[in-house]
């Protein structure tokens, strides 16, 4: 997801989307979006109503979206197979585990193919997009961070196995940013149990 910032840049930020079948609505209804969070996709949807939803297959780009602070000039990154632009409309809001959260319903202005083509399943860049989702958890207390950290390594050993070097790459970068690491090694360099 690529939304326009107050600096006139556009933050790129990984964003879960959920059919409308999931709300129990027609299936021709809005796309849903939730943020968690006050987080940049939450000020820039508040504040400028939209953004760019973008599919992208390089795990470098989902882990820079997902585990870093990534910001472009343009909305649409060289790796998107497909992109929408969407105007974003907040329908509900609450919190969970002492986080907010804001549910939006996302509505297509316009959208556009960028390239087709047969893509290989890879388990590892599943193993990245999972990793991505334990480690932003790490500091949520309603989360075990053991469980989190086992997590953790189970995907670094998929990424290891079955990756090649974009995935591990990507891995890399997580680790990196999200310290996770370091919070499973007990001070004499051995992890956790």
């Amino acid at each position: 997801m690529a939304t326009l910032g107050p600096n006139d840049l556009w933050n790129v930020a990984a964003l879960g989307l959920h059919p409308p079948t999931h709300d129990g609505r027609a299936p021709d209804a809005p796309v849903r979006a939730r943020t968690w969070g006050r987080t940049r996709t939450w000020r820039n949807f508040r504040e400028r109503g939209g953004g760019v939803v973008q599919f992208v297959t390089d795990p470098r780009d989902f882990v820079d979206a997902a585990a870093t602070v990534r910001e472009e000039e343009t909305p649409v990154l060289d790796s998107a197979d497909a992109w929408a632009e969407v105007d974003a409309e907040r329908v509900d809001a609450g919190e969970r585990g002492g986080t907010q959260w804001v549910d939006w319903h996302l509505h297509v202005v316009d959208a556009a193919v960028e390239r087709t083509g047969v893509r290989t399943i890879n388990r590892a860049f599943g193993a990245v997009v999972d990793a991505t989702v334990a480690a932003s958890r790490l500091d949520v207390p309603a989360y075990d961070t053991a469980t989190l950290l086992e997590r953790l390594r189970y995907f670094e050993a998929v990424v290891e196995r079955c990756g090649g070097p974009a995935e591990r790459e990507a891995f890399a970068t997580l680790s990196a940013a999200s310290g996770w690491r370091e919070d499973g090694d007990d001070g004499d360099g051995s992890p956790q149990g």
